[in-house]
């Protein structure tokens, strides 16, 4: 089986060719991404606006790459996967568009797929990884514990209340004056920080349940950036830094441990994914939780944390494979699209 994945529901616009192979590091054939950090850094945030016309501007020649790069044709296609929702509107479209397109005109079957859906799969495209696991999604829009039950079977846990992980990170880069995206700007200035410098309290103390919140720890560090009186050395950005990824990584790991005593399956390996899941010391949290509880540990490579194509054509293929029907052509994209209505 071979599909070609699309993928343009935010701001990186890409496309991949993924097989069914039994080997997992044969599995992608080719992966090309279009960034529009450049675009958006400017403004410290995605443009919905510019980035559709990115999007618009890149979608032909990513697919045009990934098909060129492994020498597939558009005939040698079984189906055509695409990013549905949720996600920008004006990304979406494009993706949808396009990808409709072209099954019509190859006649190829189109499949439309759920953004959150591709993140909860990805360690299953690059490891042999068995249900039901626990998995935390986390990236610039998307905080989800779920109990992930086979597919298209996500019991969801807990979820952000408010904003979420790598938004709060872009948010607190911004203060800094570090720039976007914040995620890999707060881990590496918190690398030469002091964590314990600034002090915070966790969040949710008393309250039951997995879900988080990410807004008073936003707010406990502008009030220590403006505790500073408008004259932050560079000490202090690498401290604040350290401090905000601090409790931010100690608020999931107390968060997780409810999630996990949450489960009914008995999963066997604990999962992150999405953006977030790149940060260094997030990962060791996680990892060390995981062996605590006697648990595998799987995390995607840095490469399909972000947003990817291959994560999309990936989750097509596991849904053919469960016996899921293949998508109308008249499938309307879908900006909001809850992981539990699939």
């Amino acid at each position: 089986m071979i599909i070609l994945g699309i993928e343009s529901s935010c701001d990186e616009t890409s496309a991949a060719i993924v097989t069914d192979n039994n080997d997992p590091e044969k599995r992608i054939l080719s992966i090309v991404t279009n960034s529009q950090i450049d675009l958006h850094s400017k403004y410290g945030g995605v443009i919905p606006e510019y980035a559709a016309r990115s999007h618009v501007d890149s979608i032909e020649h990513v697919i045009e790459q990934a098909l060129k790069d492994v020498k597939v044709k558009l005939d040698d296609l079984d189906a055509i996967a695409v990013t549905s929702g949720p996600g920008l509107i004006g990304g979406l479209l494009v993706g949808v568009v396009t990808a409709k397109t072209l099954a019509v005109l190859n006649n190829k079957h189109f499949m439309a797929i759920n953004h959150l859906e591709g993140h909860l799969l990805t360690t299953r495209l690059c490891y042999n990884v068995s249900f039901p696991y626990l998995l935390l999604l986390t990236s610039g829009g998307h905080f989800i514990f779920a109990e992930v039950l086979g597919i298209g079977n996500y019991k969801i846990l807990g979820e952000t209340l408010d904003d979420a992980a790598g938004e709060s990170f872009d948010k607190v880069s911004k203060m800094l004056g570090l720039g976007y995206p914040g995620g890999p700007m707060i881990e590496k200035f918190a690398e030469k920080g002091n964590p314990n410098r600034f002090p915070y309290t966790i969040p949710l103390q008393k309250k039951t349940g997995c879900d988080v919140s990410f807004s008073g720890i936003k707010t406990a560090t502008k009030l220590h950036i403006e505790s500073l009186g408008g004259d932050i050395t560079e000490q202090d950005k690498f401290d604040i830094a350290a401090s905000f990824q601090n409790i931010v990584i100690k608020f999931i790991r107390k968060q997780i441990t409810k999630a996990y005593k949450a489960t009914t399956s008995n999963p066997k390996s604990v999962v992150v994914s999405g953006g977030v899941a790149a940060n260094t010391k997030l990962r060791e949290s996680l990892l060390e939780f995981s062996k605590e509880n006697n648990l595998n540990f799987f995390a995607p490579p840095l490469l399909l944390c972000s947003d990817n194509a291959a994560m999309v054509a990936w989750t097509a293929i596991e849904r053919i494979r469960s016996g899921f029907p293949y998508s109308n052509l008249d499938f309307k994209t879908k900006p909001r699209w809850p992981i539990t209505d699939i």
